[in-house]
């Protein structure tokens, strides 16, 4: 009489054991899918993430309709004020206390490359938009990491080849002194010596630095024929700005400026901003699908969207989307489905999330327009050339990611 009820309860078992690895693990954790966005709220960089960012992630919640699988997604957003220490405390506050599922972020690389090795060792979704360094995707690469709008190898490879074959073969950096601006310096440095120019100099300036003189006036002495501006936001515009009081442009050297958004020009103005060359993820008057989605973006933060806003809203869709189709906020199985996904939106055609977690897409060599050539108020760039994705960004043969096979 024993022996039947061994059987049952052996099968009994095995129906556990199927649950478990089956829709009872497939389950949203708390029935809550939590977002946390990190961004610079009112500093250098608020302008070009900052709280647009955050209300591009809003949206994108909102578009997909504020649920997922039938359980409500949640968006928290903090002011990292620009120091590291900040965001990762924020982002351990909020996976510790608050069983944060993915953390998004508009942030420097700093306090990216801290929140890359969080996220490892916690196993929650990082997804990078603001942060530029190729750190994130080489030796600091993580399962759990996505970098998703641009980076500085990539941003070398637009501006750097183009200035390089407009005759701008030496050059005398600008730079700002922290991972950012070191890791987009040798990246457009390396562009420079491949096409066998020289790098006659460079110097660090700090972070929101009130004066660019003294920088500017070392590269205007270097006779370097561009002065390459490896820094961002509101450091970028003073440092154009200033240029032109020193009539560095009209003297005959070139500005290099290799990280610009929207916002920037935009603040500049055409009349300084004019002639200038950049590399960019997106532009809003790219195509119809562009312009479609950026004006209600504006009409929700009344100004156009930079890349990283427009990325933001792309990667959280994304990561929605993985949910919905895995049944779970797990950060394996949504990595995975994420990877095994392309993107096909506004922002990117053909996009993929590659085992270094670069998410790979066309980028755009762009150039602020004249005065004359705009015919409104946010028409203030022109698209040069497509950079196709391959090209735009590092090959994986030339990766130190130990999650890439070679």
């Amino acid at each position: 009489m024993k022996q039947p009820i061994r059987i049952a309860m052996t099968a009994m078992a095995a129906a556990a054991a199927t649950l478990l690895s089956g829709p009872a693990a497939a389950q949203i954790s708390d029935d809550t899918v939590k977002i946390g966005v990190i961004v610079d709220k009112t500093g250098v960089y608020s302008a070009n993430g900052g709280p647009g960012a955050v209300r591009a992630v809003e949206l994108a919640v909102k578009d997909f309709g504020g649920t997922v699988n039938g359980k409500k997604i949640e968006v928290v957003s903090a002011d990292y004020q620009n120091k590291v220490d900040i965001a990762l405390s924020k982002a351990r506050e909020w996976i510790d206390r608050d069983n944060m599922d993915m953390i998004i972020e508009s942030t420097d690389s700093a306090a990216s490359i801290a929140m890359q090795k969080l996220g490892a060792e916690k196993k929650r979704v990082m997804i990078f938009a603001g942060s530029a360094t190729t750190a994130l995707t080489n030796k600091e690469c993580s399962p759990y990491g996505i970098h998703y709008v641009y980076d500085t190898y990539a941003l070398a490879t637009g501006t750097g080849r183009a200035v390089m074959k407009d005759g701008g073969d030496s050059w005398y950096f600008i730079t700002a002194d922290y991972a950012f601006g070191s890791s987009l310096e040798r990246d457009t440095t390396r562009v420079i010596q491949e096409m066998n120019g020289k790098v006659l100099g460079t110097v660090k300036h700090p972070l929101s630095a009130p004066d660019f003189s003294s920088f500017l006036l070392q590269a205007q002495a270097s006779k370097a024929k561009v002065i390459g501006l490896a820094n961002a936001g509101k450091d970028t515009q003073n440092s154009v700005r200033q240029a032109a009081e020193f009539g560095i442009v009209s003297s005959g050297q070139k500005l290099a400026t290799l990280l610009v958004f929207d916002t920037d020009i935009k603040g500049l103005g055409l009349k300084a901003a004019q002639g200038l060359l950049f590399t960019t993820g997106f532009y809003w008057d790219y195509n119809d699908e562009t312009r479609k989605w950026s004006r209600r973006f504006y009409d929700v933060h009344k100004a156009m969207p930079t890349m990283i806003q427009a990325g933001m809203y792309s990667a959280t869709m994304h990561y929605l989307k993985s949910i919905q189709a895995t049944g779970t906020d797990n950060a394996d199985a949504v990595m995975k489905k994420m990877k095994e996904t392309e993107i096909n939106d506004f922002f990117a055609k053909g996009g993929r999330i590659r085992e270094d977690g670069r998410m790979i897409h066309d980028m755009y060599l762009a150039e602020a327009k004249k005065p004359g050539e705009s015919k409104e108020e946010w028409d203030i760039m022109k698209i040069r050339h497509v950079i196709p994705r391959d090209e735009a960004f590092q090959p994986l043969s030339e990766s130190t990611c130990p999650l890439v096979k070679k």
